[in-house]
């Protein structure tokens, strides 16, 4: 069985809804601004953030990785699930 690589818009959409049911963010603002650190998360909330992405996507995301916007976290996910 092969697996089946979600496309890039998928994985957006579901980045958004885990950034929003951990945020409680607007999914409009969030598309608008993209920027998580200038939304005010915390630490808390990134960590929470990267480790439902991981969860979803059965992936690991390195501590040095770049994911500081939405297109950060769904370019990483999109890349690595090309790859696997």
């Amino acid at each position: 069985m092969q697996n089946v690589i979600p496309n890039i818009q998928a994985i957006q959409t579901e980045v958004v809804k885990i950034i929003t049911s951990v945020t409680k963010i607007n999914p409009n603002l969030l598309l608008k601004v993209r920027d998580l650190t200038r939304l005010g998360l915390d630490i808390i909330d990134v960590v929470d953030i990267i480790l439902k992405v991981e969860k979803t996507y059965s992936i690991v995301i390195p501590d040095d990785a770049p994911v500081y916007t939405v297109d950060d976290f769904v370019n990483y996910v999109y890349a690595i699930k090309q790859v696997s």
